[in-house]
């Protein structure tokens, strides 16, 4: 089978280009989507009938939104949105369209992340900081997001790893990358070299993910 490939030929011209493109993707959709789901992670916390700013409207219209947005399979809503995608970005192929679609894609998960990160800090310290007149502001950044810290770096990390599965799927509907080479030069011309090799790559990605999780993990603890 490895004499039969072309696994060396396009290693320069398509392989290592998507590998840049799919870290692009996944870096960029990641900070998008950690960013716009804190926010509104935040926002549930603090609106929440027993929240510091309780708005019982605004919540449910942001956790139904939420909840409505992670029912969808991931390459049925990067379909469905295509649209959308189209009128923001201009295309619905490539590494841009695939950043808008992963991150609208993530940041429900993202907000649920945070969320429950949040409700995990104790009640008490809470108080504590209530008690020493701390603001709302205070409460929120300096106490409740620094507790919550290395549950948010384990949370994100799997946010992180499904990403990379993501990347895999906007492949097939032309995102590129490296789901894109696999799918395209691997499984449909039947040279399971490459797209094995692709699999090995995307494992030591992840690989890789975790290893740096654990360790910031370590140091917050």
């Amino acid at each position: 089978m490895l004499g039969n490939t072309r696994l060396f030929d396009y290693m320069d011209t398509l392989i290592i280009p998507a590998i840049f493109v799919t870290i692009k993707i996944v870096f960029i959709s990641a900070i998008l989507s950690i960013i716009f789901g804190m926010i509104f992670g935040i926002i549930l916390i603090l609106t929440d009938k027993n929240g510091l700013t309780p708005n019982k409207i605004l919540f449910n219209i942001i956790d139904k939104i939420t909840d409505l947005i992670r029912a969808f399979p991931t390459l049925i809503l990067i379909v469905a949105i295509a649209p959308i995608t189209r009128f923001f970005v201009g295309t619905t192929v490539g590494a841009t369209a695939a950043i808008f679609s992963i991150t609208i894609a993530c940041t429900p998960f993202a907000t649920r992340m945070t969320e429950s990160s949040l409700k995990m800090v104790d009640e008490d310290i809470i108080k504590a900081s209530k008690s020493y007149g701390a603001s709302k502001f205070q409460i929120i950044y300096k106490v409740m997001l620094v507790e919550a810290l290395p549950s948010l770096v384990s949370n994100f990390t799997i946010m992180l790893i499904n990403m990379l599965n993501m990347t895999a799927l906007a492949g097939a509907v032309g995102a590129g990358g490296l789901g894109a080479v696999a799918l395209t030069y691997g499984y449909q011309q039947f040279d399971y070299a490459i797209m094995y090799f692709i699999v090995c790559i995307l494992i030591v990605f992840v690989l890789l993910i975790e290893k740096i999780s654990k360790i910031i993990y370590k140091n917050l603890k």
